[in-house]
């Protein structure tokens, strides 16, 4: 099921070729797992069957984004919240996290020129993960194609208390005056300030929400939602997304007549 907004009239997909970020609420692994009848029985085999293909599916989507040239993928990993799930599913998707970090992976993406970055507050996280993270992070630096942001113990909650804190400390060290406040200032110590704003946020498994992802980034981004579980979302999953993209009228609070004169 796509997501319908009124405002939203169809127009030539001349016109909207492509979005230039890409970000994408991954959901659905458990109940894939659970639909498939993993050969582990168990929840927790359950559950890792379901990540496991949930990160194939994103090896999958990250290769289609660099055919179809996109410029930024994020992928909603793990959210601040997460934690509060069962104990020992999230020991089972940190190791997940290392194994992934610590085999090829990084060094495919490398070969391939694809950027690597997290997003998020990595305290919570092992030394070693968060030691892998900054490696996959240094490693991949210099590279000018795909960028990949890994939103892992994120929430756009955090992100906006983050960057207000970090507007207070300029208040305390009176290096600007509560008069200088803007959306521009504010903006500058957000996640992903540096990068085009998403264009397109996918979220599959059904559910219509944005589950405090990107909370201020998403301002104007198109929502486009999918019943199709994380781990079945592949190539054509995505081209009927950017085909939906596509047909949308991006108004930024203008109307249609405006848009089309410009």
């Amino acid at each position: 099921m796509n997501s319908q907004d009124g405002d939203n009239q169809s127009v030539s997909p001349a016109k909207h070729p492509k979005p230039r970020h890409i970000a994408i609420i991954m959901d659905g692994n458990n109940r894939w797992a659970k639909k498939t009848k993993s050969d582990d029985s168990s929840f927790l085999g359950r559950g890792l069957a379901g990540h496991r293909a949930g990160a194939t599916a994103a090896r999958e989507i990250v290769q289609a984004c660099v055919e179809r040239e996109i410029e930024v993928l994020t992928l909603f990993a793990f959210s601040s919240e997460n934690w509060a799930r069962p104990r020992k599913e999230v020991k089972a998707l940190m190791a997940l996290f290392v194994s992934v970090l610590q085999k090829d992976e990084v060094k495919r993406l490398h070969e391939h020129n694809i950027r690597v970055r997290f997003i998020g507050n990595r305290d919570r996280f092992s030394v070693r993960l968060q030691r892998l993270m900054q490696e996959a992070e240094n490693k991949t630096s210099e590279n000018t194609g795909l960028t990949v942001v890994v939103a892992a113990d994120y929430g756009g909650r955090w992100d906006i208390c983050e960057a207000a804190i970090n507007v207070a400390k300029l208040l305390e060290s009176k290096k600007v005056k509560a008069e200088d406040i803007n959306e521009e200032l504010l903006a500058s110590y957000m996640s992903l300030s540096d990068l085009p704003a998403p264009d397109l946020c996918i979220r599959t498994g059904g559910e219509q929400r944005i589950s405090n992802f990107l909370l201020w980034q998403f301002a104007y981004t198109e929502l486009y939602f999918t019943r199709t579980f994380w781990p079945d979302f592949d190539a054509d999953e995505l081209d009927k997304a950017l085909e939906d993209f596509a047909t949308r009228q991006r108004r930024y609070g203008l109307i249609s007549e405006q848009v089309e004169q410009a």
